[in-house]
């Protein structure tokens, strides 16, 4: 490891994207479970690696919502 950078979105820490090599490849260690498909992911541009990592978790965020909604008992909201 090169050097590392920490990853947050929205104020919540997700994971850290660590330096390989001199070619500027970094490694995605995902810490937070709205981000586990994409630890190990290897990527040579930063700005694309946070850009893909928010996306994803805040498409998971808003699909652990819809899942909250789903549980709550009837009459209820």
């Amino acid at each position: 490891m090169l050097d590392s950078q920490v990853i947050e979105i929205d104020g919540i820490f997700v994971g850290t994207a660590i330096l390989v090599d001199r070619n500027q490849t970094h490694r995605f260690y995902a810490t937070h479970d709205n981000v586990r498909s994409l630890h190990n992911m290897i990527v040579q541009d930063m700005t694309a690696l946070k850009h893909r990592v928010a996306q994803t978790f805040r498409r998971m965020a808003r699909c652990d919502m819809g899942a909250l909604g789903r549980l709550r008992p009837q009459g209820q909201a």
